[in-house]
């Protein structure tokens, strides 16, 4: 027996967001529905305690078209989205957040950008967020650009687009995906950023807080490095 092969897989990292879960599926369904006809969800559960893991078992139990992988533990942005990555087996792939801020409508654009490069960023132009998010947002693109000498707008936008092959270069390493347009540049692959629409949180807190700053300068160093140590040569001939 065969099976048809996934067109598009989407994965969503979710940590505590009961209460986002259900607006999220209606609105992802309804953008997926409309555009693919094979298709996977795959719902990365980092150790949530709010019921978030009920409501994701109850909704893939329904419905075939979702995985629901549950982390042992707490283990941060970084490692839910690398449990997905490792999970995908279709030539293209979609993250999104789970907290409603991104908005699903925007993927069939970003997939579209693929036609001309190997992955599309979103980038959040307009961000409905409190003014000190917008700030040290602000300045810490502005810092990442300065040092890796990049020209990125939002590298920390997770809704994005990838074709398999860029896999190899989303490194597992905790805090790398603050750094994802530059990890698959330095990799040789062609990004593109795409505009997209972002929204304010209409339910629970954020959970990132102005106390990321140093850890996030450190691993902005860490990058820096391995742009300034990467392997680089030609081979002149092959005997």
């Amino acid at each position: 027996m065969t099976f048809d092969p996934l067109e598009l897989q989407v994965v969503l990292p979710v940590f505590n967001e009961v209460e986002s879960l259900p607006v999220l599926w209606d609105e992802l369904s309804t953008v997926l529905d409309a555009h693919w006809s094979r298709v996977e969800v795959i719902f990365v559960d980092d150790a949530s305690t709010d019921g978030s893991g009920a409501w994701l078992r109850a909704l893939a139990e329904k419905d075939p078209r979702v995985r629901y992988v549950r982390l042992a533990r707490h283990a941060g942005l970084t490692a839910a989205l690398d449990a997905g990555y490792q999970r995908v087996t279709s030539p293209i792939f979609v993250t999104l957040d789970s907290d409603l801020q991104s908005n699903p409508a925007d993927i069939p654009r970003l997939v579209a950008a693929l036609e001309g490069a190997d992955a599309a960023m979103g980038s959040r132009i307009r961000r409905d967020d409190t003014l000190v998010k917008r700030w040290s947002s602000r300045i810490a693109n502005t810092v990442r650009n300065a040092l890796t000498h990049e020209h990125v707008r939002d590298s920390a936008c997770t809704l994005r687009a990838f074709r398999q092959e860029c896999r190899t270069a989303l490194l597992p390493y905790n805090g790398m995906h603050r750094f994802v347009p530059t990890l698959l540049r330095m990799a040789g692959y062609r990004v593109a950023e795409v505009p997209v629409v972002h929204r304010a949180r209409r339910f629970g807190a954020s959970k990132f807080g102005l106390g990321r700053a140093s850890r996030g300068f450190h691993d902005l160093l860490v990058v820096r490095w391995m742009q300034r140590r990467a392997l680089r040569y030609t081979i002149d001939r092959d005997a």
